[in-house]
């Protein structure tokens, strides 16, 4: 198992966001983490990026406990954050916003780092396009790929995405979904949290469903979405998770 969270608790003041969570992912796998507005999910990815930390509970990487190891160092280790609602550096470049997801790299990689930038723009034709342009003129669909290009110039062996497609058009969401998939059959391993439940099912080996900061279901995303919970938690009104 590359990732291993196990009993991982996390609060905010006096509110536990997290109550003990367990979860795993296998080297190579794309799992998903679904669930209401507020069950944790976001917390989830960013006490593994080391944003937030855990008063309970471990979390190990490729067999080593990262619990208490800062962000950069988390980063260098190889885990890559793509953000809810993007992040990126409006004020910069395409091509400066890319290079600054490679910023923990040697100096020494500088010929692999251009090798993942063509990677990237193979990905995104449409940053090739743009890479002289301010980021912040991206429309939001290109905004995302962008966010998505800069964590995998990290070259990350795990790559966190926290909602991909929220607040995208419908074709922009199957094109990001489409270049997920990609990732996945050229071996990335992702741990996904997306509130369409349904494009989730789609690109994921496996699930964890949360609620209010527990694990309250989990195992193969051909089985989840079958459940009755799931489907009627879930699965209507298009597969968008919302408050119960």
């Amino acid at each position: 198992m590359l990732l291993e969270l196990a009993g991982v608790e996390v609060r905010y003041g006096a509110i536990r966001a997290l109550q003990g969570i367990s979860l795993g992912v296998d080297e190579g796998e794309l799992v998903a983490l679904i669930g209401s507005n507020g069950a944790g999910k976001s917390t989830t990815l960013r006490t593994i990026s080391g944003l937030l930390r855990p008063s309970h509970g471990t979390i190990t990487f490729d067999g080593a406990d990262i619990t208490r190891t800062s962000s950069d160092q988390i980063v260098a280790r190889g885990i890559s954050h793509c953000p809810e609602g993007r992040r990126i550096f409006g004020g910069l470049t395409v091509a400066e916003n890319l290079r600054l997801g490679a910023v923990s790299r040697p100096r020494s990689d500088s010929a692999a780092i251009g090798e993942d930038l063509a990677t990237v723009l193979e990905l995104f034709p449409v940053l090739k396009e743009r890479l002289d342009q301010a980021g912040g003129t991206l429309s939001g669909g290109e905004q995302q790929m962008l966010a998505i290009g800069r964590a995998l110039m990290a070259r990350p062996r795990l790559l966190l995405l926290d909602e991909p497609s929220l607040g995208l058009a419908p074709l922009m969401v199957e094109r990001i979904f489409a270049t997920i998939a990609e990732l996945k059959r050229t071996g990335r391993t992702i741990l996904l949290v997306e509130q369409n439940v349904h494009q989730a099912f789609e690109v994921a080996d496996r699930a964890y469903v949360l609620e209010t900061g527990r694990v309250t279901l989990e195992g193969a995303a051909d089985v989840l979405r079958h459940d009755p919970k799931v489907e009627q938690s879930y699965l209507g009104a298009g597969g968008i998770a919302v408050v119960s």
